[in-house]
C-alpha cells in the first residue's frame, strides 16, 4: 500500500455543528494528507434549522468561534454549538445509512451476512455440543 498517495474517494464525517466541529474537514485532510477533500453528512447548519435542533452554549476561548459566527450570522459574544446526538436516534441512522448507501455493494454485503450467519450458527452448535459433553462447570 502506498502511504504517500491521495485518495480520490470522498471522506465523509458525522459531528458536532460548531466551530471545532466545522474545523475537522480541513484538518483531516491537511493532517492525514491521504484524503483530498471531505464531506459532512450531518450535522450541518441546514439540519439545524430544519430539526429545529437545541443549541447548548459554545466555547467562548475557541479561536475558530468568530469566524464560524460570522459565516453563520451568529452573535459573536455568545458562543454556541449543536451536539450531533441532538437528532432522533431513528433519523440519525437514516441519515447516515442514506449518505452510505450508494456505495454499498449489495452483493458483498448479501455474502457477508450470509457468512456471519452461518459463523454464529457454528458457534451455537459448538456451545450446545459443549454442554452436553459436560464442558460447563455448575
Amino acid at each position: 500500500m502506498n502511504l504517500n498517495r491521495t485518495l480520490a474517494a470522498l471522506q465523509r464525517n458525522v459531528g458536532d455543528f460548531d466551530c471545532s466541529g466545522e474545523d475537522v474537514e480541513r484538518d483531516w485532510v491537511e493532517r492525514t494528507g491521504c484524503w483530498n477533500r471531505t464531506q459532512r453528512v450531518l450535522l450541518t447548519y441546514d439540519q439545524v434549522r430544519r430539526y429545529a435542533l437545541p443549541a447548548t452554549a459554545g466555547k467562548r476561548d475557541d479561536p475558530r468561534w468568530p469566524a464560524f459566527a460570522r459565516r453563520y450570522g451568529f452573535d459573536i459574544d455568545r458562543p454556541v454549538q449543536w451536539e450531533v446526538e441532538a437528532l432522533e436516534p431513528d433519523e440519525l441512522q437514516r441519515l447516515v445509512l442514506s449518505a452510505v448507501a450508494p456505495y454499498v455493494d449489495r452483493d458483498v454485503l448479501a455474502e457477508q451476512i450470509l457468512r456471519e450467519e452461518q459463523q454464529r450458527r457454528a458457534l451455537s452448535e459448538f456451545l450446545e455440543g459443549w454442554g452436553a459433553a459436560g464442558g460447563t462447570s455448575s
